[in-house]
């Protein structure tokens, strides 16, 4: 079976001391390919030189939330210059999106319906980070509509929520919380959707999963993670389960 972390941040400096070692022992345990997203704009510039050591790697340029106070008027241009002259090096626009924990959700909303339009005018689907706001990312899909979909990382929402998403064109980002059994209402859910609708992700090196708190997470708990939601799906097939997932981050990314 072949796997994609379709989430993990293998360019931080937690795998320094590893990352190739990493890499390889992830390729032979069939997670053979990675989306690297980007969180600022000098990160973002970064990860071309990233990719080009590392050929299993995908990489995405974005405006994480997190990083709202290195994030500058003047990036968004730029973002977008350099997005448009490295368009053929990248799978998506992102990580970006809106979190209530952090403060200035005005300038948040700004920068995400920025990227989303950058998205927009380079073809490229979005990796949206979100907590607490799912109703606000909603708002903002409505005023800035994006057009070629993407991944919501990370989902942790309702049913409905789901459901909106998947019409919105956008795939749900399954990662290390279906494995904790205190996450019912997102297991429950997750359980319910297509796998077509799905991708698998770590969030590496955060996220870690049930029982391996306190531990950098890896893509190596890709299959962790894929034998949980096989369980919670009740599936007997692994193979044709593993295929629609990794055809599914193929297709939103082309990759």
């Amino acid at each position: 079976m072949k796997f994609i972390d379709s989430h993990c941040h293998l360019d931080f400096n937690e795998f320094d001391a590893e990352r190739e070692s990493l890499i390889k022992a992830c390729v032979a345990k069939g997670v053979e390919r990675f989306v690297v997203p980007g969180i600022s704009l000098a990160q973002s510039k970064q990860l071309i030189k990233f990719k080009s050591k590392y050929p299993p790697v995908h990489i995405a340029a974005g405006l994480h939330p997190y990083f709202l106070d290195e994030h500058k008027e003047p990036h968004l241009a730029q973002l977008f210059d350099f997005a448009k002259a490295n368009i053929n090096q990248l799978v998506a626009i992102g990580e970006c999106g809106l979190d209530r924990s952090i403060e200035d959700l005005e300038k948040q909303t700004r920068l995400f319906e920025q990227q989303i339009t950058i998205a927009n005018e380079l073809n490229l689907p979005l990796i949206v980070h979100h907590r607490q706001s799912h109703d606000l990312i909603a708002q903002s899909f409505k005023r800035c509509k994006p057009k070629y979909g993407g991944v919501i990382h990370a989902f942790s929402g309702s049913l409905q929520q789901a459901h909106y998403y998947i019409k919105q064109g956008f795939k749900l980002g399954v990662g290390g919380v279906i494995t904790y059994e205190r996450a019912a209402k997102t297991r429950n859910v997750i359980a319910q959707i297509a796998p077509q609708h799905l991708v698998l992700e770590t969030d590496s090196p955060s996220m870690p999963l049930s029982g391996h708190q306190g531990e950098i997470n890896t893509p190596l708990h890709i299959p962790n993670v894929f034998n949980v939601l096989c369980n919670l799906k009740h599936s007997s097939n692994k193979e044709v389960l593993a295929k629609a997932l990794y055809d599914s981050c193929s297709e939103v990314f082309c990759i």
